[in-house]
């Protein structure tokens, strides 16, 4: 790795190695992040399913274990009202899964636990300074945007097309994840739900180095040193990896979720909106292939969680996963059941470290 690839990350990140490890909600929690940090890495703790005082507490965790930079993630996505009329005919379209395990569907219209960044969030984690934060969705309202900034904080935000880098370019973010068709987890889209506007990793990172003039930080199906290696000749400034740290110690992913994940070397993954609403990427499951994927009569995210979530746990208590969000990226060929320091080091140096 050439010094001068280690300054411009040291410069933007304040870590060692040009490597992320991407915020993955629900499937990891402070160890992870310390674990990468701790390597030289960049941790990261997903904030978009806690609330403030578990934030707070995440924090506080990572700041007792490790002095590294760590990435602080949000979602910013503009909640809709829930939709009675909707959700009665998307639980009229689950009930027949419902019956077959000999349950019935729970309304529960004020379960939502995927709140968008906010100045009461922002109230809490002032105080830290955190070093850096990232942002999905887009990016949060302007006055929240100029407020992070004050801080000297870093802030990243993902893009999924050229469109959506340049507008993020021209809001003054510090750097642009460029986050490929192939990223296991939500597609971080947000100026259009067109799922055809999406496109690989390597056309997308070309395109974008080639249009902004900020740091771009690659996304999606990286899983080796020699990859992160490639990506990095192409004008990226660093990497953003999820999958490969999955089977990882700290992992807080289910059993069901790990055996999915390594049945092969690359299990089939596809886009999907039936889980949350939104599209993201999963192991194909019953669900999914019933549904037809991205399924119109989806409530809108986070909405359509509320029934998915019951099904996931009456089917997990019987060993079935085909209700779960299995969330994976196309290529899984890199995941280890390792620690996420060593998964890191292997990142960064490869085998012969």
């Amino acid at each position: 790795m050439s010094q001068t690839r280690i300054e411009e990350v040291n410069s933007l990140l304040g870590c060692k190695y040009p490597i992320i490890q991407a915020p993955m909600a629900g499937a990891q929690d402070s160890k992870m992040a310390i674990a990468v940090s701790k390597a030289g890495g960049l941790g990261s703790l997903p904030c978009a399913m806690l609330n403030i005082d578990e934030i707070i507490n995440e924090i506080k965790a990572v700041k007792a274990e490790t002095d590294k930079p760590f990435n602080l993630n949000f979602f910013c996505h503009k909640p809709e009202a829930y939709d009675e009329a909707r959700h009665s005919a998307w639980q009229e379209t689950l009930e027949p899964y419902f019956s077959d395990i000999g349950e019935t569907c729970k309304s529960l219209p004020n379960s939502k636990n995927r709140a968008p960044f906010s100045h009461a969030i922002a109230d809490a984690i002032e105080p830290f300074s955190p070093k850096v934060i990232s942002f999905h969705f887009g990016l949060p309202e302007p006055d929240l945007v100029r407020r992070v900034k004050r801080w000297g904080t870093k802030i990243l935000s993902s893009a999924t097309t050229v469109e959506e880098a340049l507008w993020l370019e021209s809001q003054g973010v510090d750097a642009i994840i460029a986050q490929g068709i192939e990223a296991g987890g939500h597609r971080g889209m947000f100026l259009s739900e067109d799922v055809t506007t999406q496109v690989g990793m390597f056309s997308l990172v070309s395109n974008i180095v080639a249009k902004v003039k900020i740091p771009v930080i690659a996304a999606g199906g990286i899983s080796n040193h020699r990859e992160v290696q490639a990506i990095l000749a192409l004008g990226a400034t660093a990497v953003q990896v999820g999958t490969a740290y999955l089977l990882c110690d700290e992992a807080k992913i289910s059993k069901l979720h790990r055996t999915a994940i390594g049945r092969d070397s690359s299990p089939h993954t596809a886009l999907t909106n039936v889980f949350t609403g939104r599209p993201a990427r999963s192991v194909v499951n019953r669900v999914m292939r019933d549904l037809h994927y991205m399924s119109p009569l989806a409530p809108a995210f986070p909405h359509a969680s509320i029934e998915i979530a019951q099904l996931k746990a009456f089917y997990e208590q019987q060993g079935d996963s085909d209700f779960s969000s299995l969330w994976c990226g196309q290529n899984s060929s890199g995941c280890r059941e390792n620690s996420a320091f060593e998964q890191t080091k292997l990142l960064a140096l490869g085998e012969n470290k």
